[in-house]
């Protein structure tokens, strides 16, 4: 009998890859985590403002503004004025996420989704209950272990 199941043993090798991946694309972009979530945020999210990437975030006001005028320095972000309201910007992508090194940013999901997408819904369904159950039974030891 083995430990794992073949599921758990395929999500664990898929995460481990794309943990690598992510990694060394931070690495040669000389990105940190959030930087790389900011910047896939706003790339889906064109022409946000710093006030929605700051909720998406749950980072501060001047956290955001950090962030934002780092990457609008080194061309990854661009900051726009509202045309409506010049007190207002709106952020867009500088970056073209389909291209090497970006496109290790969101490679692993877009085929992640791309399968899970041509899977029977029951058992989309039945997966996703997994996974549910394991991450609920996971934050509660992980909140049991932190509170004391």
């Amino acid at each position: 009998m083995t430990s794992e199941s073949p599921v758990a043993e395929a999500l664990q090798r898929y995460m481990r890859e794309r943990t690598s991946c992510l990694a060394d694309a931070r690495r040669l972009l000389a990105l940190n985590e959030l930087d790389v979530t900011a910047v896939l945020h706003v790339s889906k999210h064109p022409g946000i403002r710093p006030s929605e990437l700051r909720n998406h975030l749950g980072i501060t006001s001047a956290g955001v503004t950090t962030i934002v005028e780092r990457l609008v320095r080194r061309d990854i972000l661009r900051r726009e004025s509202d045309d409506e309201d010049r007190r207002a910007s709106h952020i867009y992508a500088q970056v073209e996420l389909s291209v090497e090194p970006w496109n290790c940013l969101t490679r692993f999901d877009d085929s992640f989704n791309t399968a899970i997408s041509q899977l029977h819904p029951e058992v989309q369904r039945d997966v996703a209950e997994v996974l549910d159950a394991a991450t609920a039974t996971a934050a509660v030891k992980d909140s049991a272990g932190s509170a004391s």
